[in-house]
């Protein structure tokens, strides 16, 4: 679960700092998967091809042991599949565009302003 939580989070900050530079939702969302793609598919296959001989386990307890596997297998492969198609789907779909706070803007100004009259 971690795992998973950490990619679909790493692919969201990452395009909303895209965002905040100014692209639009569709390409920050793209670019931000497509950056993400290869750490997700290594950590993600890894993980399930770690879980492949508890899978498909041999000898004593062998039956307890294949359907712990299974299950750690089958969910790695689908959360990745998940993560890759259904966070950036969402996203595009929830996301508002970038509108740079008024507040820090103004904080900025009077910041610029205080450090000038001080000198």
């Amino acid at each position: 679960i971690g795992l998973v939580t950490k990619n679909g989070i790493l692919i969201v900050e990452f395009a909303n700092q895209l965002k905040e530079k100014g692209m639009a939702i569709p390409e920050a969302i793209r670019e931000a998967s497509v950056s993400r793609l290869r750490p997700i598919l290594m950590t993600s296959l890894a993980i399930a091809i770690g879980a492949l001989p508890i899978a498909l386990a041999l000898g004593a307890a062998a039956k307890s042991r294949m359907s712990m596997g299974t299950v750690i297998v089958g969910g790695t492969l689908f959360s990745l599949v998940l993560t890759l198609f259904v966070i950036p789907a969402i996203y595009s779909y929830w996301a508002k565009p970038y509108k740079p706070n008024k507040q820090l803007k103004d904080a900025d100004r009077f910041e610029h302003e205080a450090t000038h009259i001080a000198e």
